[in-house]
């Protein structure tokens, strides 16, 4: 890792009405634009599904180190995320965001340490540590199914 602090670059370009570009150098452009709820047209990424997603990539990245570091062997990790906007002391803004990894583990890799692995990355997200919104974890903990069929001779 490069020493503090680090500094991140981004750019959007937009007009008064419609489609906004978001985009950083050596990186793909993201089209965006406000989400159905606030009568955008729903078909491309809006502030609030952006702020989800990087919720989720953090939380994945620092899964990953974490497993790592901790020698917790994992076979995937699906995250599923809903995030709650409502009016709070007469601000809007995201109240509550609910992360619903599910983790697919080897059948010999013991439920506790995945659990505590999960718990960890939440405390150790950059992403989620920057936040005032209240973060949960609800995660789901799988075993890989033995592999039942009979050898191939």
């Amino acid at each position: 890792m490069k020493p503090f602090p680090h500094r991140y670059d981004v750019r959007l370009d937009g007009g008064p009405a419609g489609y906004a570009d978001v985009s950083a150098d050596g990186l793909p452009s993201i089209r965006m634009e406000a989400p159905t709820t606030y009568d955008g047209p729903g078909d491309a990424w809006s502030p609030e599904h952006l702020l989800l997603a990087s919720v989720e990539a953090c939380f994945l990245l620092t899964f990953r180190a974490v497993a790592r570091l901790s020698k917790v062997e994992f076979l995937s990790l699906e995250i599923a995320t809903e995030g709650v906007v409502d009016r709070q002391d007469g601000i809007v803004r995201f109240t509550e965001i609910v992360l619903r990894p599910r983790l697919v583990l080897p059948a010999e890799t013991g439920r506790e340490r995945a659990q505590a692995a999960l718990e960890k990355a939440k405390k150790a997200c950059l992403v989620t540590a920057s936040l005032t919104s209240t973060v949960r974890l609800e995660p789901e903990i799988a075993a890989e199914a033995p592999d039942l069929s009979p050898a191939i001779r």
